[in-house]
């Protein structure tokens, strides 16, 4: 069972839109406590909301949403109103610009026509060790801000030469308790060798070790629920309990390639044994 603030997390939707989603009865908490009124959700929930999600993205109405759930499994059904939206938006195309929704609507229509299981992510156990980082942690607008953090990074530690640590980690820290829409709390953080004085933005610290589950991952970021469900199903499965904030290991990223097909990310959820 997970409280609404790890499904937040784990399924890229904010607190306030799955309130909404439970008022109007697209997605229920799998369980309400009856003392505390706190909310919770299951882990086989992730799949729904993401394809609430997915479909919201394609341009489809909460309301058309709540129908196409009901026969989701149902491959030749769901291809037929995806071939509709398909049609309504290839019209309105020229004059609205509806290339992105397009393009997504293709896509889902070439996985109904695969495997639905061809698409499997690897979870492991893992211990990140003591380190000594380079970081700026910032409130920024959104999630796809994080570039101002790494540009502070890089142009306040120019003048120090830093010496990159073997192996070499970037990663971000995700300090939020939730998944939100704004203003969201993150912290950049890269492992040097040696020691530096801080500058305006950045600070260096030893951070202690970390057991955490990942996923690593090859592709663009719009990926990334679906690997954070294979994550939370491991963590269910295999009795850990979450134990601190998210972070994700770029080992390939936009600073190396262009192609976002070519981003390796590693999804990280530091746990504990219950």
């Amino acid at each position: 069972m997970l409280k609404i603030g790890e499904f937040s997390k784990l399924s890229r939707v904010s607190i306030r839109m799955l309130r909404h989603y439970d008022e109007i009865g697209l997605l229920k908490p799998f369980e309400i406590d009856p003392f505390t009124g706190y909310r919770y959700y299951h882990e086989d929930q992730l799949p729904i909301v993401g394809r609430i999600s997915e479909l919201k993205d394609m341009g489809f109405g909460l309301a058309a949403i709540g129908e196409m759930l009901l026969f989701y499994q149902d491959k030749e059904m769901l291809e037929r109103y995806l071939s509709l939206k398909e049609a309504e938006l290839q019209e309105a195309y020229d004059k609205m610009g509806q290339r992105l929704r397009l393009r997504l609507l293709k896509t889902a229509k070439k996985r109904l026509r695969k495997d639905c299981n061809a698409m499997k992510y690897n979870v492991t156990l893992k211990t990140l060790p003591e380190r000594y980082v380079a970081s700026v942690r910032m409130t920024i607008p959104a999630y796809d801000q994080e570039g101002l953090l790494w540009s502070a990074l890089v142009s306040e530690t120019a003048p120090l030469n830093l010496v990159p640590d073997d192996p070499c980690y970037c990663s971000v820290i995700f300090y939020d308790g939730e998944y939100k829409e704004c203003n969201v709390d993150v912290e950049a953080q890269k492992t040097v060798k040696g020691q530096y004085p801080d500058t305006e933005h950045v600070k260096f610290k030893t951070m202690p070790p970390v057991t955490f589950a990942s996923a690593t991952y090859q592709g663009p970021y719009s990926q990334i629920t679906e690997v954070n469900i294979a994550v939370a199903q491991w963590v269910r499965d295999n009795g850990y309990d979450y134990d601190g904030p998210t972070f994700n290991i770029y080992h390939v990223s936009p600073h190396e390639t262009s192609n976002p097909d070519e981003f390796v990310t590693e999804i990280c959820y530091p746990v504990k044994k219950k």
